[in-house]
């Protein structure tokens, strides 16, 4: 039945007349209206992916100490394997111990708990203890770098290419703010029990006490992560994570002249967001969304839900605003019998004419097949109803 089979696009502008405004008005960077002297940035919500700013966010850049999002990444991801536990300690090699820079404060000969590690590599920023780190994982810091372009790749950092554990300066050592902003979405998704050690605001090794170098977290802002970056050649940097009334806002930014100007322009552009942007919830998780026709049935349709909240960022300024379709395709009508819980339809989200997301809709219910002597019926009623 070549007829029977095809694309059903069924539109939602019905369903979500009362929310017109804002569904065809969602955020998009504007950089003519809204600029920031860093070099490098690169702003997203959290909730639904949707970039609030962005500024040569993939240009490679050196993402010094910032480098360490990774390194803790290593060791999170370690621990959730069960390869080591916070109790494991790795020994101090002499190139641990020499290594300049941002120090925790280990000793040649000593063995340090992942623990202290993970504390002294987040919190205090310690060369000395990525090193020590990186070669109780991998052997030496240069296969540990290996394993973090590996880890680079899988999570989708596609512009980013490492050479140590640490952010130590090197031609070929490189990312995007793009990647760094991607690495810590990853890292709040995958590893929400570890994520404490980005808001811990002190750490004291060796009777030594050091401060958290992220400044945004004694502020009003709900910062509660994530590190810090300098060398002279990338100037200042700061990928930071901050929550308000529910909305996560994660930003990297890079290039800037002081540690003053990073803090004050991390602030100014979370502010940003949270002022000038906010989250409208369309359906969720579990309303019907459409009903699609049903052939062979014992029920002419079947009810179409989602597994999620499905989000739209939305921009409170008109200047900073964009058009979008939203429509369920499916293939139809659908044969009977169909699962619940079935993959059959899809929510298409296009933004400025070309397809931004496809959400997977999904069965709501059974729907049996109906009997022999039903179908004929149905086959004759469809052929007279077709001659008419």
């Amino acid at each position: 039945m070549p007829l029977l089979f095809r694309i059903r696009i069924v539109s939602l502008f019905i369903i979500i007349t009362g929310f017109a405004i804002c569904v065809f008005s969602p955020a998009y960077a504007d950089e003519s209206d809204f600029d920031t002297p860093a070099e490098f940035a690169y702003m997203i919500d959290y909730n639904t992916g949707e970039v609030l700013f962005e500024k040569n966010a993939d240009a490679e850049m050196e993402p010094s100490s910032m480098t360490k999002i990774m390194t803790g990444y290593l060791l999170f991801d370690a621990l959730k394997r069960g390869s080591i536990t916070m109790e494991t300690t790795f020994p101090v090699s002499v190139k641990a111990w020499q290594k300049g820079g941002s120090k925790m404060y280990v000793k040649e000969g000593d063995r340090v708990s992942v623990d202290d590690l993970l504390h002294g590599i987040l919190i205090q920023s310690g060369n000395d203890a990525c090193i020590v780190a990186a070669e109780g994982l991998s052997g030496s810091e240069e296969a540990f770098a290996e394993d973090m372009n590996f880890m680079a790749k899988k999570l989708g950092m596609t512009n980013t290419h490492f050479k140590n554990a640490t952010g130590w300066p090197d031609e070929e050592h490189l990312t995007t703010a793009h990647d760094l902003v991607t690495l810590t979405r990853h890292t709040i998704d995958d590893f929400p029990e570890y994520y404490y050690f980005y808001s811990t605001r002190e750490f004291t090794y060796s009777k030594i006490k050091q401060y958290n170098r992220n400044k945004l977290l004694g502020m009003n802002l709900g910062a509660d992560g994530l590190k810090t970056g300098y060398t002279d050649r990338a100037g200042y940097g700061i990928v930071a994570s901050a929550i308000e009334d529910g909305r996560r806002i994660i930003l990297a930014i890079n290039g800037l002249k002081s540690s003053k100007a990073r803090i004050n322009e991390a602030e100014r552009l979370l502010r940003h967001g949270f002022r000038d942007f906010r989250n409208l919830t369309l359906f969720n998780k579990g309303d019907v969304i459409e009903k699609a026709e049903v052939w062979f049935g014992n029920s002419a349709e079947i009810p179409l839900v989602t597994d999620r909240n499905i989000e739209f960022t939305i921009a409170k300024r008109p200047s900073q605003r964009g058009g979008v379709e939203i429509y369920v395709s499916y293939e139809g009508p659908i044969p009977a019998p169909i699962k619940k819980g079935s993959h059959i339809a899809d929510l298409v989200v296009k933004k400025d004419g070309k397809i931004d997301e496809t959400i997977p809709l999904y069965a709501a219910n059974d729907v049996a097949e109906i009997s022999f002597f039903g179908r004929a019926l149905r086959r004759l009623k469809h052929y007279l109803l077709g001659t008419l």
